[in-house]
């Protein structure tokens, strides 16, 4: 009984003296939301905080060797940020650099595949900036903290009172998207009330080569305009 009291009291202490050392630590490195945390500050974040766990619960090694190795933790990421900041080259090491996935309103299928993410989750980020149409789109870069900066096209800017004119606003309306990653959308071809092979005669398409070759295609019914994405980017 003795035993389990000490023990409690141990893992009591411990934890109290982790929590304090941790907080100090995030304290010193800075504040950063988790959409800036960069490769290097989650690992150092897990790590800290496993070592920090531990430390809670083991009451047979002395509770200074967690804080010995939490320190070197926290010591080699101060000595990454000062010298991220000090030396260009070391920083695009750690941090990468952002890479453009669209460029002049067209996708740059190879920056797509560099940056690990499929058409899918770039059309969701997109949606989540309020971009519901690729085609308003002039320029988007994915950031080295994964997310995605975009700059719309010209006639796509947030409009003021003196843009409007007094003319009437038309209602907004969702594109319909046909093809993703090479694949016929046949639901999205259904809510366009269009056919396969109106599709491919449209695109100009008689093989499946060429049908892989198309990253995005979607259609707007109000303008009658299709507009296609490929992946040599012509």
């Amino acid at each position: 009984m003795l035993f389990g009291i000490k023990s409690i009291y141990w893992i009591l202490i411990n934890s109290v003296i982790s929590f304090v050392y941790l907080f100090i630590i995030s304290k010193i490195l800075g504040k950063k939301q988790i959409a800036q945390l960069e490769f290097i500050d989650y690992a150092v974040g897990i790590s800290l905080g496993s070592i920090a766990a531990e430390m809670a619960i083991d009451y047979d090694s002395p509770f200074y060797y967690y804080l010995i190795a939490m320190s070197i933790f926290f010591a080699l990421a101060l000595i990454v940020s000062i010298v991220g900041r000090k030396c260009t080259f070391f920083k695009r090491i750690l941090k990468g650099k952002p890479l453009t996935l669209i460029y002049e309103g067209k996708i740059n299928y190879e920056m797509l595949k560099k940056s690990k993410i499929d058409t899918n989750d770039l059309l969701s980020m997109l949606r989540e900036k309020g971009y519901f149409d690729v085609n308003d789109v002039a320029y988007a870069i994915f950031e080295t903290s994964g997310e995605l900066s975009v700059l719309p096209k010209g006639n796509q800017r947030p409009v003021v009172i003196e843009d409007i004119d007094n003319e009437k606003v038309k209602p907004s309306s969702l594109s319909n998207v046909l093809i993703v990653d090479g694949e016929i959308s046949y639901s999205g071809l259904a809510e366009a009330d269009k056919s396969e092979d109106w599709l491919k005669e449209r695109l100009k398409i008689s093989s499946d080569e060429e049908l892989e070759n198309v990253i995005l295609a979607t259609y707007d019914s109000e303008k009658d305009e299709l507009t296609a994405h490929l992946k040599d980017g012509n």
